[in-house]
């Protein structure tokens, strides 16, 4: 009791201090309706000030899981509309209602099928890049499936997968090699990537009677059991003729940023065994 009576001594002049002011505030807060109100909007300000900041702090610390709901709704959206799709160009021999096709069974009537994922390594400074994803076989991943962002842009395909990863051979692999065209003309070329930039590839044998201009997108051609037609590549960022001026050598800036991927979908061709046995089997007979 004596140390409390001490330390309140000790204290007092600063004590009395804040008390007076305390009171002084008080009677300047009450003494009319403008004082009033400007003390309530400031400190509603500063409230809302706060309120902002643990708002945000909470909202970064959630962007991972949301990202990763907002991919798996893109998937689920990308099934249904590719059922849709085929359901579409097939409806004068097939009756059957798209209202009755549960989506259990969207792998049994499209060509294509969507499997979110999440990218959890990933390499941007090597001739050989690779990326690893947390789904594998157990999740429906198999090797040579393409891996898009959730907004269509081309990032690889896989090249081989356990029971829970995969590991994906990204296009700033000069391994990589895919065919791409310019949207609009059916002219299609060679994309691959030199090593130089993680935000440019190249597309090559590209004939010169494709007609296009610089900002023209690219897109993949659909000549690949790996892509679907339409993926977005890039953007045509420079072109010139090669040096025996038969074709065009075009300069493409990716249309996806991989230096900050995080989430991805992961395209199945459930006609691809069946047509490369098939494509394998016609050249071993001859």
């Amino acid at each position: 009791m004596y140390k409390l009576i001490e330390f309140l001594r000790r204290i007092h002049v600063v004590l009395l201090f804040i008390i007076i002011e305390a009171i002084a505030l008080n009677y300047y807060a009450h003494s009319s309706f403008y004082t009033q109100a400007k003390i309530l909007s400031r400190a509603n300000s500063v409230v809302g000030g706060l309120q902002r900041s643990v708002f945000g702090v909470k909202h970064f610390f959630r962007l991972r899981s949301e990202n990763e709901i907002l991919s798996a709704r893109v998937a689920e959206l990308e099934n249904r509309l590719a059922l849709y799709q085929d359901r579409e160009s097939s409806i004068a021999t097939d009756t059957l209602s798209l209202a009755l096709v549960d989506s259990t069974y969207v792998e049994q009537f499209t060509q294509y099928t969507y499997l979110p994922a999440r990218i959890i390594s990933n390499t941007i400074n090597r001739n050989r890049n690779f990326i690893t994803l947390n789904r594998g076989r157990q999740h429906g991943i198999m090797a040579d499936m393409a891996v898009i962002t959730p907004d269509g842009s081309m990032v690889g395909y896989v090249a081989d997968c356990s029971d829970s990863y995969s590991v994906v051979i990204s296009i700033l692999n000069t391994d990589f090699t895919t065919s791409g065209k310019i949207s609009g003309d059916e002219h299609f070329g060679s994309i691959t990537w030199s090593g130089h930039t993680p935000h440019k590839v190249q597309m090559s044998e590209l004939t010169k009677y494709a007609e296009f201009e610089i900002g023209a997108p690219v897109v993949s051609s659909g000549l690949s059991h790996i892509f679907p037609e339409g993926v977005k590549i890039g953007y045509v960022e420079s072109f010139k003729e090669n040096e025996n001026q038969t074709s065009f050598d075009v300069v493409v800036r990716l249309a996806a940023d991989m230096t900050k991927i995080s989430n991805v979908l992961v395209i199945g061709n459930n006609g691809y065994v069946e047509a490369t046995e098939l494509e394998d089997r016609v050249k071993n007979s001859r």
